[in-house]
């Protein structure tokens, strides 16, 4: 498409491209697809050389024309990052007609405006009721039965309805995390208060990984692949403050328990057996499953996303019985899905975020978590320590056996396809 910008319609492109910016920044998408599509968009309607600085709250463009005309710098702050998956989508193809067919700018601005104001594909309580399923189907990977998945549900909808009171006055987003998350322990705690003969810990740990950043934690380390290392490290941030949160909210309740004599053991901590028996596949299944619908990803891509959690989790099993270690076979399981999402996603045109993030829902590390921190509570300091390391290692093998996935996808892909050039791919050497 060939297009010469007037000036006036430079700075409709620029505002344009900054609006699209900050849907995807928003959604979740890593820094360098975000640039890239900005980029994109610009130079389809006649604007080159563009400088795009993109960080976690704010987005820039820079044009310096070559003819003569005044420079322009223009900003857009991203103030709310709630997952969309259906938007993303639908913006992603947005771009990819703006870059292969010719739309005017009216026409790309009215598309735009239609995708932001679009009713969202499932409806609030479809999300709340998804986040509790979540919790649910945890508590039934680790093992625990129908009672237990029937508390985590209700602990988690309790959670996120008191966030969300919490939200609508103002408080911090850390505070709504650390009270969501204490309602889990909580009714553990009633259950082991009421000696009620279930495994009440998994009660906790199903409640945590419905709370656990999956998605922000893998666009951070692609992010520091890529050598965007200023946003790598602000995600890494909210990552841990959101895992920190978490661990308030479980930490205060466990606190408190153990002070009124509450007995609580290490030993009764569950983790998922490593089985591929039907409720630990079925599992699997339903933790990815509803993270697909709390992430708004559209009806017919669901089954896709559902499937890859169980393919995880049968990868984590068989490595597992190989004799990997669990970090190792975390990490390679992980990589494996993401190259199997990313392939899948090329081959049918959306972002592969909307495969890979539900998939690896169920390897998220609830259960070290939570060890963690009762051990601390229990005065265990060195070794409630050292789970919490194992959890933060767990989770960071993850996102990086991610990544891995699709680099390597990326480095084997045909030479008709175009490569796009980042800083962390040249030969540096470290220098």
């Amino acid at each position: 498409m060939t297009y010469t910008a007037s000036e006036a319609d430079g700075h409709r492109a620029m505002a344009l491209a900054l609006r699209v910016g900050e849907l995807l920044l928003g959604s979740g998408e890593a820094t360098e697809n975000v640039a890239g599509a900005m980029r994109r968009i610009l130079e389809a309607y006649g604007l080159r050389h563009v400088e795009a600085d993109v960080n976690l709250s704010a987005i820039t463009l820079s044009h310096v024309p070559d003819d003569g005309r005044a420079a322009a710098t223009a900003e857009r702050r991203v103030r709310r990052r709630q997952p969309d998956y259906d938007r993303l989508i639908a913006v992603h193809e947005l771009v990819g007609e703006i870059t292969s067919a010719d739309l005017t700018l009216a026409e790309t601005q009215d598309r735009l405006r239609e995708i932001t104001r679009r009713v969202k594909v499932y409806p609030g309580w479809a999300v709340v009721c998804s986040l509790a399923l979540i919790s649910a189907s945890a508590a039934v990977l680790i093992g625990g039965g129908p009672t237990v998945a029937a508390a985590a549900f209700v602990a988690t909808i309790l959670g996120d309805r008191a966030g969300a009171w919490l939200a609508r006055r103002g408080v911090a987003e850390f505070f709504q995390l650390a009270l969501a998350a204490s309602f889990g322990a909580l009714i553990a705690m009633l259950l082991l208060w009421r000696e009620v003969p279930v495994e009440a810990s998994a009660v906790v740990v199903g409640a945590v990984i419905a709370l656990l950043p999956g998605r922000p934690l893998v666009a951070c380390i692609q992010d520091g692949i890529a050598g965007e290392y200023v946003t790598a490290t602000a995600r890494l941030t909210e990552v841990v403050f959101i895992v920190a949160a978490v661990i308030s909210g479980i930490g205060a309740v466990l606190t408190v328990a153990v002070a009124l004599g509450v007995h609580i053991s290490v030993d009764n901590v569950p983790t998922a057996p490593l089985s591929l028996r039907a409720p630990q596949i079925l599992g699997a299944v339903g933790v990815s499953l509803t993270f697909a619908v709390a992430l708004l990803v559209p009806p017919r891509h669901l089954l896709p996303g559902a499937l890859g959690g169980g393919v995880i989790w049968a990868s984590f099993v068989l490595l597992t019985w190989q004799g990997l270690a669990t970090l190792p076979a975390t990490a390679v399981a992980a990589a494996f899905i993401g190259l199997l999402g990313t392939w899948y996603a090329r081959l049918v045109g959306v972002p592969s975020m909307v495969f890979v993030i539900p998939s690896i829902g169920p390897l998220l590390p609830g259960s070290a978590l939570y060890k963690g921190m009762l051990e601390l509570s229990l005065g265990e300091l060195s070794r409630g320590t050292l789970h919490l390391i194992e959890a933060l290692s767990l989770a960071l093998g993850i996102g990086a056996g991610v990544i891995l996935g699709a680099e390597v996808l990326r480095a084997f892909r045909g030479r008709g396809l175009a490569r796009r050039m980042r800083p962390a791919s040249r030969r540096t050497r470290g220098y």
